[in-house]
C-alpha cells in the first residue's frame, strides 16, 4: 500500500508546494500554505469530468444548434441578470457579504421554481428550522421545496440523484467536503472538488444548480479564482448593510451580458423588485443645491439615471485629498486636471469628494462631463437646472466626445420628467427627434456655459 503523499496549498490562490512555507511565492499572502494530504500513487481516483455531451468528438455540423430552454424564476430583476432565465444544466455561483441577502433571493427563487416541479435547498450553515423560520418570514409555502440540513458533499450528490429536482442550492459551498480528501471544508482542495462533482451532476442531469459562495476582506468570492472560471455564471450581490439597496451584478455570464444588473429592496418581508430603479435613484435628490448633477448610465439594455454629487472645499492639509465613491478616483483626478489647465477652474488646493447616490458604480466614460459639472457646480455655489440631463466623455484636450446609445437614455430621461440634455455635438448630430431640447457641445468650455450661464 503506497503512502499518501502532502503537500502544502496556499488558501489564497491555490500555489502548491513540497514544504511550508511563510510566505506564497504566487501571491505573497504571509502565513497562507497548509498542508494536505494528496491522493495515494495507486488509488486510481473517478473522473469527474465536466462535459455532459457525447462520449466520443463529434463533427461540428451535426451539433445540434438548437437554443437554450431557459426557466422563469418569476423574479424579473434574476432573470434579467441571468440573460432571460435559468439554463438548463448551468451552474451559477452567487457571492457577496455575510447577511447582503443571497440565501433570502435564492429561497425566493426556489419558491417560484417550485410550481413547475420538486427543487432541493441544501443548507450547511442553518439548521432545517432556522431555514424554515426565514421561509415563513418571506411567506414561502414550500410545497414542493426539500430542505437538506448536509456538509456532506457524496450525501448530497446522492439525495439530488434520489429526488431529481428541477433545481438545486448549495448554501454554501465553503461548508461541503469530500470525506476522502480528508482536508477541512472551506480548503482550496475541497472547494476545487466539491464545485466540480457538483457542475458534473448538473451538466449530466440538466438540472441547474446554485452555489453560494463566501466572499473575503476584498470583496471576492473566498477560494481559488479556479471556482469562477469552473461555473458558468459568476453573480455578485452588493449594497451595504445600512442601504436598503441590493444590486445584483453579473461579472461573468456564458448565456447572456454580463452588462445587466438587477436592482432589490430589502424590506422586513424580504427582497422586492425596484422595477424603475430611476426614480428610486433620484427620490431623495436635493432640490437647489450646487455640487448635484444627473446623468445617465447604461447597463446592458437598461438605461439608469443617478446623481452625481461632488463637495469642493479648501484643504487644511499640504496635500489636497482626491476621494471619490462609486467613480473611478483617478478618473476624478484626471478630470480635476482636465478643469485645471483647459478652464482655468482653481481646483489645486482644494480637497474633491465625489459620490455617486444609491451606490451604484459608474464603469463608463459617458458620465466624464456630469462629474465635472458637479465639481464646477460646488467650488462656484451655483446650482444646476434640476430639469438638466448631463452626458458626455471628456479628453484631456478638453473636447466633449460623443457617447453610444443615447436614444435610451433621452427616453427613460423624459420619463422622469426631464426638459433639456447638454450632450455632445457628434451625438446630437446623429440622433433621431426627442422630446427633450438638446444642447450640442463641443469643449468643456461650451458645456460650462450652457449649463451655468
Amino acid at each position: 500500500m503506497a503512502k499518501a503523499k502532502t503537500h502544502y496549498t496556499c488558501q489564497a490562490c491555490g500555489y502548491q508546494t513540497a514544504k511550508w512555507l511563510g510566505k506564497c511565492p504566487d501571491c505573497g499572502a504571509w502565513s497562507s500554505l497548509l498542508e494536505e494530504a494528496g491522493a495515494k500513487q495507486d488509488e486510481k481516483r473517478p473522473a469527474w469530468g465536466a462535459s455532459g455531451g457525447a462520449a466520443k468528438p463529434m463533427l461540428l455540423k451535426d451539433v445540434s444548434g438548437d437554443a437554450e430552454v431557459r426557466q422563469r424564476t418569476g423574479i424579473a430583476e434574476f432573470d434579467r441578470v441571468l440573460g432571460g432565465g435559468v439554463v438548463a444544466g448551468s451552474v451559477v455561483l452567487l457571492g457577496g457579504d455575510p447577511g447582503i441577502g443571497k440565501s433570502t433571493l435564492l429561497l425566493a427563487a426556489l419558491d417560484r421554481l417550485a410550481r413547475q416541479g420538486a427543487v432541493l435547498y441544501v443548507s450547511g450553515e442553518e439548521s432545517l428550522r432556522q431555514t424554515k423560520m426565514r421561509a415563513e418570514r418571506l411567506r414561502v409555502e414550500g410545497d414542493s421545496i426539500h430542505l437538506f440540513a448536509e456538509t456532506d458533499a457524496e450525501r448530497v450528490l446522492a439525495a439530488a440523484e434520489a429526488l431529481q429536482p428541477r433545481a438545486l442550492v448549495v448554501d454554501s459551498i465553503q461548508t461541503m467536503y469530500l470525506p476522502e480528501l480528508g482536508n477541512a471544508p472551506g480548503s482550496i482542495t475541497q472547494v476545487r472538488e466539491v464545485a466540480g462533482r457538483l457542475m458534473a451532476y448538473a451538466k449530466r442531469t440538466g438540472v441547474p444548480t446554485f452555489i453560494v459562495g463566501h466572499v473575503t476582506k476584498e470583496g471576492s468570492i473566498a477560494g481559488p479564482r479556479v471556482l469562477e472560471h469552473m461555473v458558468d455564471t459568476v453573480l455578485y450581490f452588493e449594497g451595504e448593510r445600512g442601504h436598503p439597496f441590493r444590486i445584483l451584478r453579473a461579472h461573468k455570464n456564458r448565456f447572456g451580458s454580463t452588462n445587466e444588473i438587477g436592482v432589490f429592496e430589502m424590506k422586513g418581508a424580504g427582497l422586492v423588485e425596484v422595477s424603475d430603479p430611476s426614480a428610486l435613484f433620484l427620490s431623495e435628490r436635493p432640490a437647489g443645491k450646487s455640487g448635484s448633477v444627473v446623468t445617465s448610465t447604461l447597463n446592458g439594455t437598461r438605461p439608469l439615471l443617478v446623481e452625481v454629487q461632488a463637495l469642493v472645499a479648501p484643504t487644511g492639509y499640504g496635500t489636497a485629498r482626491r476621494t471619490a465613491i462609486g467613480v473611478d478616483s483617478n478618473r476624478v483626478a484626471l478630470l480635476a486636471a482636465v478643469l485645471e489647465k483647459k478652464e482655468e477652474i482653481p481646483l489645486v488646493g482644494c480637497d474633491l469628494f465625489v459620490n455617486v447616490a444609491g451606490g451604484m458604480q459608474l464603469n463608463e466614460p459617458a458620465c466624464d462631463l456630469a462629474v465635472c459639472a458637479a465639481l464646477v457646480s460646488s467650488l462656484q455655489n451655483r446650482p444646476l437646472d434640476p430639469h438638466t440631463l448631463v452626458l458626455g466623455e471628456v479628453g484631456l484636450a478638453g473636447e466633449v466626445r460623443a457617447v453610444g446609445q443615447v436614444e435610451p437614455r433621452l427616453v427613460e430621461a423624459a420619463k422622469m420628467g426631464f426638459k433639456r440634455v447638454v450632450m455632445p455635438a457628434g451625438s446630437a448630430r446623429r440622433m433621431e427627434s426627442t422630446k427633450l431640447r438638446v444642447v450640442g457641445v463641443e469643449t468643456l468650455g461650451d458645456a460650462l456655459r450652457a449649463m451655468f450661464d
